[in-house]
Formats: structure tokens, C-alpha cells, sequence
């Protein structure tokens, strides 16, 4: 029998939310895409949280929709829910947040996925990693499948999420898998080890399931949605849907006892995981532990949508035995009587620590090969999304020869979170804040498209009619401005009028009719540009120091284990990163002022490195 095999430019292995914004991105750009699963029903699962967006990770939601990915339409198409968080801080801290009818999203992702032209969507388990020794250098040639059958590619995307030689706990209970009741992938794990790569282990867990006609809701707080819901994509118009509320109990005290006297029985306390688990999102087990003086924790019931009764207990992840499980919800209120349908567990997995990364997300290892979300040791839907769309995007630009597309840490939150990965690595699943931002009030969610579609027009990766809508809105800002900056009210200049905290635009429309005709969207981006053109100046001193250093190449070829006059900690780390620019160099956790000049003299070939 001969052999099987089929022929693609890009290979996408897993459809997860890194998976599907990979694929769909370098199928746009032209390259004939295979996008790989072990089960067609689970793509763009909500395998946790039935929620998109949230503090930091709302804002890059944004920057992905500007960029002509998927993840901000299919919530607009399928949310429950839209809440705007932080309104009362400073627009930086604005931050989208939708529930999402999880099923709807999971299907509006499926189907844009088979409609999208150059993108194959195929049923398949891979079991290895196809290369071949090219100058000393392994270059991916595909993958094979179960069966025999092989998936050639020149460039391949691994988006393998909780799968890698996974095992789920409950209790005492131990079962291979990465997602209740779904298997594991061991393969990909023995092939990386193979190619050279250092493997480590994580954990993640997810909480009970409840049905919603066996919860009190009088013992509850309500949480409703916004009256005015804010759109993710900003091609989005209003948002009619009906919302549907969320709700708001707590632990207490005979619930922290029960998990007290039974911790010998939990995964991480019992010894049965070692791996580390995310520690902005801790288990109910961890709570009770490191906040040991904390009366009660607050738990939001959130509904899973329209055509279920599953409500998500956000708050009270766990990996405690069913019987514990099962004690614990009689003793909260509300939840007295709460069917359990299904149970909270945890997973432990393998990840590759990402600085075995380039700035593309290429691997270090192996020309061509690609890694994007869970697998790189982060943690959320946003942020597998973020990091699938870029690694997407450079696996069919080189493809066509052309220069990566990396983003940098003053234009968008998806590069504070590659940089981060890359040149510091991770020690727990990362997670998206707006702290790790130096230059925040600069990357809001309200401008991601002002920040990044003209970029992405330039590459090809949005549609004419984004384009025209984005080119429209700019030209009103624009109008706007000279507007406000050459109309004066009693001697003062409305933009003038405009910076002032309690002024409103109603009012600033009044002294200047034609602004009536500016759109809200855009009148929004007028007044924070005003209001905040100060700070934002200060930011872009040190973002134009960074540029400088940013285009102080270092050649991939480099040698730093000849740089000897350099400290030991100092050279270990560069030969470990390998950064591509003294920007990066610089942001290397232990690497000094001192280091960096050392570094500058060398590449400036003003001192030449001793041999060793």
C-alpha cells in the first residue's frame, strides 16, 4: 500500500483559540492551511470559563479584532452578557468582559473556520514531528497522523493547549486526559524531547458545573449586564441581544473547615501534583491556605447560555474529591440544594518554556516549527488567541520570504505578552495584566485600531471593508481635531474646553454644530487624545529610547559565549535567550546597565571577543 500524504504551506496542530486564530490568519494571507483536531465538535471550546475578555485581556481581544482576527466578532455574535469593567477608573483601565453562550461561539468559530477559502479543517490525531537535517539546522517537514498518513509542511503550528501528556485529578482519582472527557497526546511530547527541547510541567484546574434549576437565586446578589453594551469588534455596530444576568454568593467559614480537614485528599497537598498552577487564579484549596484569615470568597454564577441549564461557579476552581465537592456547595448559599453535573477537576501537562522562542514565536530548535498558546506556559483564551494570531501570521510570511511581523511593547499588549514569554520565560501560567504594560496609557482598548490596522492593512491581513470603516473613523478624528483646535468660545480654544475633567461633549457640540456629525466612537478617541496628550508624551520619551535600542540588531549568528570579559549570570542568560535586539537584551531578568554597554561595544566592533 502506498503511502498517504498531503501537501500544505502551513499546518496548524490543535483548534483550540490559538489554533483557529493561526489558521484563519494564514489562510488570509494566502497559504494553503491544514488545521488539524482530534475531534471536530470541540473546536474553540470554552473548556473553562464560559467568559471572553476581562482585565487586560478585554484590551487584547481588541488588538486581535484590529488585526482581522476572530475572537471580538464571534463574542459580539454570541455574548450573554457585556459588562465594561473599571468605568469609574481611567480609560488605560477600561477593560471589556462578555459571557458567552458557549456552544453559539464554539459553532460561529467552526463555521467561519470551513468558510474561510485556502483553510482545510481535517479530523486527525498527529503522533510525531516530521524534520530533516538542512545545514546542521533541523527544518519541520510535517507531521504524521495516526494511520500512517503524513501532513507535509514547510512551516508547522503547534497549539496544543492542556493536551501534552496530560492527567487529570479529582481527589484521589487520576485519569489521562487534557479536558473532561476527552484523551491525551503523548506523541508530540516524545517528538519535542527527540528534536531537544526542555519540557516542564504545569497545572490548570476548572470548577463544578451547577444546574440552574436547583440554585436558590433569593440568596444571591444579582449581576446584571450594562445597559449600554460596549462591542468587542470595531466592526460591530450595537449590540441588541438579550443579556442574561449573572449572580453573586460566598464561601465561608464551614466551607474553609470542610476544605481544611480534607486538604490531605487534594491533588496539590497530598503530593500527587508538583507542578505549579496559576497563582492569579487559584484553586478554592489554595484560597483557603493562603488567605487563611479571609471570612468568605466571593463566587459569581455564571450561566453557560441560552440552550442550556449549566451554570459556570467562577471562583471555585478545585480538584477536591466528589464526595468533598459534594459537601462543600450544601454549605454555601444559594447552593444548598445545587445539582452537581459536572465535577471540578485539575490538569496536570507538559508546556516547552518559551525563551526556546524567537520574537515570531518560531522555535529556536527547529526552522519552520511554531508554538502558540498553552503550550508556551500562558494561560487564557486571550492569550492563546493573541499568540495563535502571530504565529499564524509569520508562518505565511515566511512562507512568502517577507520580514516577521513582531510587535512591540509600546504598540500593543500582544507584544508586552510575547516579549514577556520570550525574553523572561515563565515560572507559572501566564496571565495578562495591565501593570505588565509599562506604556498603558498608551495601549487602551478603545484605540487598538488606530494602534495596529493600518499595520495589518500593510500586510494584507484585513478586508477592504475594515479598512474603508477604520479610514472613516480616522478622517473624522481628524475633522474633529482641527475643529477644536481652531474654534474659540469666549477666548478659549475648545480643545482647550475639551481637556477639562467636567466638560462634555454635548456641550463642546453646541459651540460648534459641525461636530454633531462626528460619530460617537470617534468623539470618545478625541477627548482621551485631549485629556491625556500629556502623560502620553512623557510615555513616548521612553518609548523612542526603546525604538533606539530596537533597531541595534543583534545577527542571529552572534556568539555570547565569547563575550568572556562579560559576569558569568550575565553571559548564561544572553546564550539562553539569544535576544535579537539590545531591547530585548535589556529587559533580560538580572542583566545590568553595564552588561548592556559591554554588549553595545562589541557589536559596534570597537572590542572583539576573546575565544574562549
Amino acid at each position: 500500500m502506498s503511502e498517504i500524504r498531503y501537501q500544505y504551506d502551513v499546518v496548524v496542530v490543535g483548534a483550540g483559540h490559538a489554533g483557529t486564530e493561526a489558521a484563519l490568519a494564514a489562510a488570509r494571507l494566502g497559504a494553503k492551511t491544514a488545521l488539524l483536531t482530534t475531534n471536530l465538535d470541540t473546536v474553540a471550546q470554552m473548556s473553562c470559563n464560559p467568559a471572553i475578555g476581562g482585565i487586560a485581556k478585554g484590551q487584547i481581544v481588541r488588538e486581535i479584532d484590529a488585526m482581522g482576527g476572530v475572537m471580538g466578532q464571534a463574542i459580539d455574535a454570541t455574548g450573554i452578557q457585556f459588562r465594561l469593567l473599571n468605568r469609574r477608573k481611567g480609560p488605560a483601565m477600561h477593560s471589556p468582559r462578555a459571557q458567552a453562550d458557549k456552544k453559539a461561539y464554539q459553532w460561529w468559530v467552526k463555521l467561519a473556520v470551513e468558510d474561510q477559502p485556502n483553510l482545510d479543517l481535517r479530523q486527525e490525531i498527529v503522533s510525531d514531528l516530521l524534520t530533516e537535517d538542512v545545514d546542521g539546522k533541523q527544518q519541520i517537514t510535517g507531521v504524521s497522523v495516526h494511520g500512517g498518513v503524513i501532513f507535509s509542511a514547510s512551516r508547522v503550528v503547534l497549539t496544543t493547549g492542556t493536551f501534552l501528556s496530560a492527567i487529570m485529578h479529582v481527589g484521589e482519582t487520576k485519569t489521562p486526559g487534557g479536558r473532561g472527557g476527552e484523551g491525551t497526546s503523548s506523541g508530540i511530547s516524545a517528538a519535542l524531547k527527540r528534536l531537544g527541547f526542555r519540557l516542564d510541567r504545569f497545572k490548570t484546574g476548572t470548577p463544578a458545573r451547577l444546574n440552574y434549576n436547583s440554585i436558590d437565586f433569593s440568596k444571591t446578589e444579582l449581576q446584571p449586564g450594562d445597559d449600554d453594551p460596549q462591542p468587542f469588534s470595531f466592526l460591530t455596530g450595537e449590540l441588541t441581544g438579550e443579556q442574561m444576568p449573572c449572580h453573586i454568593t460566598h464561601t465561608n467559614q464551614k466551607v474553609h473547615d470542610l476544605i481544611r480537614a480534607n486538604l490531605h485528599r487534594a491533588p496539590m497537598y497530598s503530593g500527587e501534583i508538583e507542578s505549579r498552577g496559576p497563582r492569579y487564579c487559584p484553586s478554592i484549596e489554595d484560597k483557603v491556605v493562603r488567605f487563611a484569615d479571609k471570612d468568605g470568597h466571593q463566587l459569581f454564577l455564571e450561566p453557560e447560555g441560552h440552550h442550556t441549564r449549566e451554570v459556570y461557579v467562577n471562583g471555585i476552581s478545585t480538584s477536591l474529591p466528589r464526595d468533598v465537592q459534594d459537601e462543600m456547595f450544601k454549605l454555601i448559599p444559594g447552593l444548598e440544594k445545587a445539582q452537581i453535573m459536572r465535577y471540578g477537576y485539575a490538569v496536570e501537562y507538559d508546556y516547552c518554556p518559551p525563551d526556546q522562542l524567537w520574537p515570531s514565536l518560531q522555535t529556536k530548535e527547529v526552522t519552520g516549527l511554531y508554538f502558540a498558546g498553552q503550550i508556551n506556559g500562558t494561560t487564557g483564551y486571550e492569550e492563546a488567541g493573541a499568540q495563535g494570531l502571530m504565529a499564524g501570521i509569520n508562518a505565511a510570511l515566511e512562507g512568502r520570504g517577507e520580514e516577521p511581523l513582531v510587535l512591540g511593547r509600546e504598540q500593543a499588549y500582544i507584544g508586552v505578552l510575547i516579549d514577556d514569554l520570550v525574553t523572561c520565560g515563565v515560572d507559572e501560567p501566564y496571565r495578562m495584566f495591565t501593570s505588565r504594560a509599562e506604556h498603558r496609557l498608551m495601549l487602551r482598548q478603545d484605540n487598538a485600531d488606530r494602534r495596529l490596522t493600518a499595520l495589518a492593512q500593510q500586510r494584507g491581513l484585513i478586508t477592504p471593508d475594515r479598512w474603508q470603516s477604520f479610514s472613516a473613523k480616522v478622517e473624522q478624528i481628524d475633522q474633529a481635531m482641527a475643529t477644536l483646535s481652531s474654534t474659540r468660545h469666549q477666548g478659549t480654544l475648545l480643545s482647550d474646553l475639551v481637556r477639562r475633567p467636567d466638560s462634555r461633549w454635548e456641550q463642546i457640540c453646541e459651540l460648534a454644530p459641525s461636530l454633531k456629525e462626528i460619530t460617537s466612537e470617534a468623539a470618545l478617541q478625541v477627548t482621551y487624545d485631549l485629556r491625556y496628550e500629556g502623560y502620553v508624551a512623557r510615555q513616548q520619551i521612553e518609548v523612542e529610547r526603546q525604538k533606539r535600542l530596537s533597531h541595534k540588531r543583534i545577527p542571529e549568528s552572534f556568539d555570547f559565549t565569547r563575550l568572556t570579559q562579560m559576569r558569568n549570570e550575565a553571559r548564561e542568560k544572553l546564550v539562553r535567550i539569544r535576544p535579537t535586539t539590545v531591547a530585548q537584551a535589556e529587559r533580560i531578568s538580572g542583566i545590568t546597565p553595564s552588561d548592556i554597554a559591554l554588549l553595545l561595544v562589541y557589536l559596534d566592533g570597537r572590542m572583539a571577543p576573546k575565544s574562549s
